[in-house]
């Protein structure tokens, strides 16, 4: 399978020349770009408990070929240190592999890139031993995980025997004394931001209200190779990867462990969580503010009135109409009915079209135009009493809580 999947995606030829154990189970993937330690991650990852199946990590060191020799040194820094603690820290279940791509082409240099490396990597070890039902999880240089992160991922997949790929909980920390308190600060106020987005597009009704993270998600090997891999993408391209599968309907999450994303700033994405925080710090964002509570109520009627279009004529006064053209619109509806046989086929056909891109670049569209950004500490009770949760003003903090109560129920 693999063989077919290279010739049309491939990146790289084999890399580990080590053949796999045969009962290997889960490969976790992590792109490593001018860290200062590895250690914490891999660290963490050692204190899981023990998987029924063995488990790799594939860290793959990278740069693009212009980089800084100051950047690739670091590299070789974290990699050496990383071989260092390896040699005294021993799990003959587990076994880590180093991948080291610090020229890499200018226009594709990147973490989409990296993470493509790796899986890549992964999906042709599983393929080597026939084990195409492996599973390959994304994780970053900078976070950390519970006890239970590899068996709570082996335990996911045997029991949701459908699920190509899910998305794994998390939750940044929000206090501590390894970051200045306005970075903790930050984080509360973006991760309250990913939070409320995911509910508000729940309360839409759309079927892709997941959280869409590259240090928290999960495939099965036959099922990335089948997606066309990932993508190359210098940023966002977790969102991208993840709609892949979301969209084929067998998408899951699982929130019986956590991930625990690291809430630095950064400026190696155009965007993303260490970006927002940088942008924070810079004072070019105002953290504390969303999207208004009445963009998710305008999308919830524009999709109930876009789905009787299987019945019904095109309303030219819909707010799909009034964005993206009354011809195309008409056109759009035309070709999904042409392709369905019945409301449910339409409907699926439907939200393949407007898709999870096509209702942020909406939203943008209803901020930037009719509904102004607001604070999240007023946004968030107006959408969780719409969803007939209680919404009694409470602190940023408690409004996270609850919102991370919320997610974890999430089925």
């Amino acid at each position: 399978m693999y063989e077919q999947y290279s010739k049309r995606f491939g990146f790289r030829e084999k890399i580990i020349q080590e053949h796999p154990s045969s009962d290997l189970g889960i490969i976790v993937v992590i792109p490593a770009f001018n860290e200062a330690s590895l250690i914490p991650a891999i660290a963490s990852l050692y204190q899981n408990e023990r998987c029924n199946c063995k488990v790799e990590i594939l860290v793959v060191f990278n740069a693009a070929e212009n980089a800084s020799d100051l950047i690739k040194q670091q590299n070789e820094t974290a990699k050496s240190e990383l071989k260092s603690w390896l040699e005294i820290h021993k799990r003959e279940d587990l076994q880590v592999f180093c991948i080291e791509e610090n020229a890499l082409p200018i226009k594709h240099a990147g973490v989409g890139l990296a993470r493509k490396i790796g899986m890549d990597e992964a999906a042709l070890r599983f393929d080597t031993i026939g084990i195409l039902d492996g599973i390959i999880a994304c994780f970053d240089a900078d976070s950390i995980c519970e006890s239970n992160y590899l068996k709570s991922i082996e335990s996911h997949f045997k029991l949701n025997l459908n699920s190509s790929a899910c998305s794994i909980y998390f939750e940044h920390p929000v206090s501590g004394e390894e970051f200045e308190k306005q970075v903790y600060r930050g984080i509360l106020y973006y991760e309250l931001h990913l939070r409320y987005y995911r509910l508000g597009l729940a309360f839409a009704g759309l079927p892709y209200a997941f959280h869409t993270i590259g240090s928290s998600m999960a495939v099965r090997a036959k099922d990335y190779m089948k997606q066309g891999g990932m993508n190359k993408r210098k940023a966002g391209e977790d969102f991208y990867f993840l709609q892949k599968f979301i969209q084929l309907g067998n998408f899951s999450v699982l929130n019986d462990t956590r991930v625990i994303p690291s809430p630095r700033a950064s400026e190696r994405v155009p965007f993303g969580t260490g970006r927002a925080i940088r942008e924070m710090l810079d004072g070019e964002r105002e953290i504390e503010c969303s999207y208004n509570v009445k963009v998710f109520i305008l999308i919830k009627a524009a999709v109930i009135e876009g789905l009787k279009w299987f019945e019904e004529e095109v309303n030219s006064d819909s707010l799909l109409c009034q964005y993206f053209g009354i011809e195309f619109i008409k056109d759009k509806i035309l070709e999904i009915k042409s392709n369905s046989i019945d409301f449910k086929g339409f409907e699926k056909r439907f939200f393949h079209w407007f898709n999870a891109f096509q209702c942020l670049k909406l939203v943008h569209y209803l901020r930037d135009t009719q509904v102004k950004s607001n604070l999240l500490i007023e946004t968030v009770p107006q959408l969780l009493l719409l969803m007939g949760e209680n919404s009694i003003k409470i602190s940023p903090l408690e409004l996270l809580k609850k919102l991370r109560e919320i997610d974890r129920k999430q089925i």
